[in-house]
């Protein structure tokens, strides 16, 4: 007889496309829970015939988390509740988290069971620097909105990853040279799949490439981080020093702009005491 699972919240990761990514151990949780919460109960009935099992689904995604919640966090008192999204890690750009949050607030065992993540996988694939990285989901549809959100992160000295739609690349990939600069870019697509492909270019190259043959499904876009500022000029040093010195006594004015910019914190010093000396005539 099988072992009936402990209640609680179980975050079951799913394939993002080869069904054969999905792990043992994923599929004997699915197997085993008393509901999945799925994103949609099409997909995931596809899951779970491929591992042979029928498992109850509920919804729960954008247009219904609120209503659904309450409901679910009460059946984890005595059931064990599986969260999926259609592919890849639930909580990655999806209501998920909110969950876990009150599951956690009302003293459910949560679980993860990790594994696939579009997000990551296209990281692996573009040939940029994976030390530091910001996911940042979709951008916003609207021209306006979208540009507000790339500057809010143009300085983030990361590798950036999106996600997007294939009707909407082109314009995001443009929208992303205008606002961080043509940088190099990874745009991946059919993760896991047959055709899986990883093209890579500027920013601006890549725009280029899809304005007339926007492609398929869902995509990742994977940034490089911007390059090393230009050095700080001596205009930067003294505006910088006036600033610090309606704040600062001498010294740790100049200590504070040399860690800034970078500079030799006795010049600065030298051209402190020449600024203090100045004002006071």
């Amino acid at each position: 007889m099988t072992e009936k699972l402990e209640p609680g919240l179980y975050i079951v990761a799913t394939p993002i496309g080869n069904l054969a990514d999905l792990s043992p151990r994923a599929a004997d949780i699915l197997s085993r829970a008393d509901i999945i919460a799925v994103e949609d109960s099409r997909v995931t009935a596809g899951l779970l015939r491929h591992i042979g099992v029928k498992r109850p689904m509920l919804p729960y995604h954008d247009h219904n988390a609120e209503g659904m919640r309450p409901g679910l966090i009460a059946r984890m008192a005595s059931e064990a509740v599986a969260l999926v999204s259609d592919a890849g890690t639930p909580l990655i750009s999806d209501p998920g988290y909110k969950l876990v949050r009150d599951a956690r607030a009302a003293g459910h065992a949560v679980v993860t069971i990790p594994g696939p993540c579009a997000a990551v996988a296209a990281l692996t694939l573009a040939g940029l620097p994976t030390d530091r990285f910001l996911f940042a989901g979709f951008l916003p549809p609207k021209a306006h909105a979208r540009a507000e959100s790339i500057a809010e992160i143009a300085n983030v000295r990361a590798t950036l990853v999106f996600y997007e739609s294939g009707p909407r690349l082109s314009a995001t990939l443009a929208a992303l040279a205008q606002g961080l600069g043509d940088r190099e870019a990874g745009v991946a697509r059919e993760i896991t799949k047959r055709f899986e492909e990883c093209v890579t270019g500027t920013l601006s190259v890549l725009a280029q490439r899809y304005a007339d043959a926007p492609p398929r499904g869902e995509i990742v876009i994977v940034v490089a981080p911007p390059g090393a500022p230009p050095p700080a000029t001596a205009d930067d040093a003294d505006a910088a020093l006036r600033e610090a010195l309606t704040r600062l006594p001498v010294s740790k004015a100049a200590g504070e702009v040399a860690k800034a910019l970078g500079l030799d914190r006795r010049e600065l010093y030298a051209r402190a005491m020449a600024m203090k000396g100045n004002s006071a005539d």
